[in-house]
C-alpha cells in the first residue's frame, strides 16, 4: 500500500496526527470520494477482500466498494498511519423486523482522544463523523443525532435518529476478526438468493451538500447547490455517464 496516493486518493491533506479531527477528516474524505457500490456483484465478478486487491480496486482503479471493502481498507490505511484498529463484525438493525444475521464489518480506532466508531460501508444515511463510544451521550453528527447503548445479546448497539424518529442502526460484538472471517459473509452477500445486493445496482457517495447521491436499480438521486433530484437512468450509455459524474467511475 502507498500511503501518499491512498491519501491523494481520499483528498487528505494531513497533516496526521493520532486524535479524532485527523480521523474526523480522514473519514469524512473518505466517504466523499470512494463510492459505495455493487458493481462488481452485479456483474458476477469475485469479490477479493484481501488488502493488496482492495488498494488496486479503490486507489489504482478509482473505484469503490461495499462494507466488507471499504472498511477493510480504510482499516489498513489507518493501521499504517498508526492508529490502533479493530475489526469487528455487526449486525445491520435498521429496517428489520427479525433478528439479520452478522454481515456487516465496521471498526473500532483508539486514538489520543478515546475510542471511536467508523463505518465508511454504509449505503444509505450514516454518521458521517466517527462515533464516540465511551459515553451514553446523543451525538450531533452531521444533519442526524446519534447514540451508542449496550445490549446482553447484541452488544455495542448505535442508534439514530432520523427525522425525529429514533432507531437501531446496527449491533457489534468485540471479537476482533480477521481478513479471512469476512470471506464467507461476503460470499453470501454475493450469491445468495436472499441477499439484498445482488438484485440490482446500489451506489452512494456522500456530498458536500448534506445528502448522498445514490442510484437504486434504474433510480439516480443526486445533490447540489438547490437540493435534491431524482431522476432515470434509461440507458447504457446514460448510466455510464451518471456513474463519471456523480461517482467518479470510469466503467
Amino acid at each position: 500500500m502507498d500511503i501518499a496516493k491512498y491519501l491523494k486518493r481520499i483528498g487528505f491533506d494531513g497533516p496526521v496526527t493520532h486524535d479524532y479531527e485527523t480521523l474526523k477528516k480522514i473519514q469524512y474524505c473518505h466517504m466523499t470520494t470512494v463510492p459505495y457500490e455493487n458493481l462488481d456483484i452485479m456483474a458476477g465478478i469475485p469479490l477479493k477482500l484481501d488488502i493488496d486487491s482492495l488498494y488496486e480496486k479503490i486507489v489504482v482503479a478509482g473505484r469503490g466498494g461495499y462494507c466488507f471493502e471499504l472498511n477493510g481498507a480504510l482499516g489498513a490505511l489507518l493501521r499504517r498511519l498508526g492508529f490502533d484498529v479493530t475489526d469487528c463484525m455487526a449486525r445491520f438493525l435498521k429496517g428489520e423486523t427479525e433478528m439479520p444475521m452478522r454481515r456487516h464489518r465496521i471498526l473500532q480506532v483508539r486514538c489520543d482522544d478515546g475510542l471511536f466508531l467508523c463505518d465508511v460501508g454504509v449505503g444509505m444515511i450514516n454518521p458521517i463523523h466517527p462515533v464516540r463510544l465511551d459515553t451514553d451521550e446523543v451525538q450531533q453528527i452531521g444533519n442526524e443525532q446519534y447514540k451508542v447503548t449496550k445490549d446482553d445479546f447484541l452488544g455495542t448497539v448505535l442508534h439514530q435518529c432520523f427525522e425525529g424518529v429514533w432507531d437501531r442502526f446496527f449491533s457489534f460484538t468485540q471479537e476482533p476478526q480477521l481478513d479471512i472471517d469476512y470471506i464467507m459473509p461476503s460470499f453470501y452477500c454475493e450469491k445468495h438468493a436472499d441477499s439484498p445486493f445482488n438484485k440490482g445496482d446500489m451506489l452512494a457517495l456522500q456530498t458536500e451538500f448534506g445528502g448522498k447521491h445514490s442510484i437504486s436499480g434504474d433510480k439516480l438521486t443526486f445533490w447540489d447547490e438547490s437540493g435534491k433530484h431524482k431522476m432515470t437512468i434509461e440507458n447504457e450509455a446514460m448510466k455510464k455517464d451518471v456513474l463519471k459524474k456523480y461517482f467518479g467511475i470510469v466503467v
